[in-house]
Parts: C-alpha cells; structure tokens; sequence
C-alpha cells in the first residue's frame, strides 16, 4: 500500500483564501522592495569584487581568534569562515581593502598576523575578483533568471495555454522575489552558490506547478460542466499528497545540508529550504489563482461581446 499523509477523500476548499493570500503575497512582495531600496543586497566576492583567501592552518583556532588576530594586524572587514574543516579557513576581502597587485604578497602578511594563534600557515589558493567581473557577474545571473522565465513562458503555453503559463510564470516570480527578499532582511550574502539556489528553485516550483496543471488538464476534459473553480480545487486535492511528499522529503534533505553541511553551502542550502516552502505554497496559491482570474477575465470579454453583438442586432 502506497504511503500517504493525507486520505483519498480529502476536499479542502484551497481556493476560497486566494484573496486573503494574493493580499499577503503582495505586502510580502513590498516589504522586498523596501528592503532591497534601503538594505540591499549582501553581495560576495564573486560579484562586488574582492580578494579570497584559503589558508590551512597547524591548529584548529577558533573564528573569532583568527579575526583578532587579523585587526590586530590592520586587516578590518574581513569575513572568515571555516571551509570544509577547523584547519581550513576562508578569508574573504571586499575589492577597496586589496589592490591586485598585492595579491603575492598575502602569504607573507596572513603568516605573521596568523603564526601567533594558529601555528604554521600554508596559503592554498588565493583569488581576485575585479568590480568589472562582478558587474557582469550580475547581469548575467539576472539575464540566466529572466531568459529561464521566457522559456518557461514559451514551453508551458505550448505544452498547456497561454493562461497557465502567466500562472506558472507569476509563481516563480513571486518565489524568487521573496526569496532575494528574505536575503536582503537576513544581509546573508548572495554568492554564485546561491544564484544556483535561485535557478534550482525555479525548476522545483515549476515542476510542482506543472504536476497540479496537468491534472487540472486532465479533470477539465473528464469534467466539462463544472465550473473551473472547482476543477482546480479537485486537481489539488488529488495532487496533495503528492506535493506535501516531495516537498517533506526534499526539505529534509536540505535541512541536514544546511545544519551538517558547514559554512560552505550553508546559504545555498537556506535558499533553496525557502524556495521548496515559497514554492509549494505559490503552485495552489499564486499560479492556480491566477489562472482562475484569467479565464474570468476572458469569459467577462466574451460576455461583453455578445451583449454588443445582441445590442447591434
């Protein structure tokens, strides 16, 4: 017997609060934009520039040691995090501390401010990143988001109706901004990891949303004279125990990653653990309602076109 977490039978009226969260959707949506005026973004080094560091040290030293020993030295607003092990750190330096022309000369700098807390350093890598490279940076991974929506927008009116695609559309929208929004309210910094995050979290909510459009295909040909609120609400339903599986699943395996899995992918696992919860609620919140608004609007302008059509005769 197939494992479920809710009955057959279940019939929960999903689309009696789409107003009630189109409305929290869109403060949700203004608060971002507040954000994102006031706060902004955390960019990392791969795209406001900088300079990166990864030293293997002899002792393990605790973070906040390292950085004090680090100011102690005339280094300021640096961001030192362990990387993979206690004896591997990353040291990340915003582009205005460091000329690139410096950068051979780190080595002998981090070993005297380091050698007294730490023990023997070896320098393993040590990386600049230009203002120019992370600008661009920039404008492709918001050029990779919107030409990913455009395809999405042009396979899904293909696949399905045009209708369904703004729906899909709108929801990964919604998921994406809420996603930068929570970044700009938690300043977590928004690396070429978490770009992925964003792409990756575009292909789970349209997969979800796709799953629930295509039963709705389905119950729309085997049920022809309901009402296509109750249709979407049927295709839900049925879809529920399916959507709260996948998305059950898939955040405990993100969860793990993001207590177990270190610094390292800790904020890409966090983005994606809000994209899967944003995207699960935007498949029956955002995309099916939207869905719904259009085909009303259409059966509105249709309606206005008969009565001009009868008014002319």
């Amino acid at each position: 017997m197939a494992l479920r977490l809710v009955p057959t039978t279940t019939n929960l009226n999903f689309l009696r609060w789409r107003f009630l969260c189109a409305a929290v959707s869109l403060v949700l949506i203004i608060v971002t934009g507040a954000l994102l005026s006031t706060k902004g973004l955390n960019f990392g080094i791969d795209f406001a520039g900088g300079t990166l560091v990864q030293v293997q040290i002899e002792k393990p030293t605790p973070v906040s040691d390292i950085r004090g020993a680090m100011q102690r030295a005339g280094w300021e607003g640096l961001v030192i995090q362990e990387y993979g092990s206690p004896n591997e750190i990353l040291i990340r330096m915003p582009g205005d501390l460091l000329d690139p022309s410096q950068a051979g000369s780190i080595a002998s700098d981090m070993s005297e401010a380091l050698v007294p807390v730490a023990g023997e350093i070896e320098v393993r890598r040590v990386e600049y990143v230009g203002p120019q490279i992370g600008d661009e940076l920039k404008r492709k991974g918001l050029m990779a988001i919107i030409l990913s929506a455009i395809a999405i927008l042009i396979y899904v009116s293909v696949r399905f109706e045009f209708r369904f695609a703004v729906g899909a559309v709108v929801a990964l929208i919604h998921d994406i901004v809420l996603t930068v929004g929570l970044f700009s309210f938690t300043q977590k910094e928004i690396s070429m990891p978490v770009l992925a995050a964003l792409l990756t979290i575009i292909g789970y909510s349209l997969n979800d949303t796709i799953v629930v459009f295509d039963r709705v295909r389905e119950n729309m040909r085997k049920f022809k004279k309901k009402q296509l609120t109750d249709v979407l609400n049927l295709s839900v339903n049925e879809m529920l125990n399916r959507t709260l599986m996948m998305t059950l699943t898939t955040l405990v395996v993100l969860i793990a990653l993001f207590v177990y899995g270190g610094e390292v992918i800790h904020d890409f696992a966090f983005a994606l653990i809000v994209g899967v919860v944003v995207g699960t609620y935007s498949s029956t919140y955002i995309a099916a309602p939207v869905v719904l608004w259009m085909n009303n609007k259409n059966k509105t302008a249709e309606q206005q076109a008969l009565e001009e059509d009868a008014n002319n005769i």
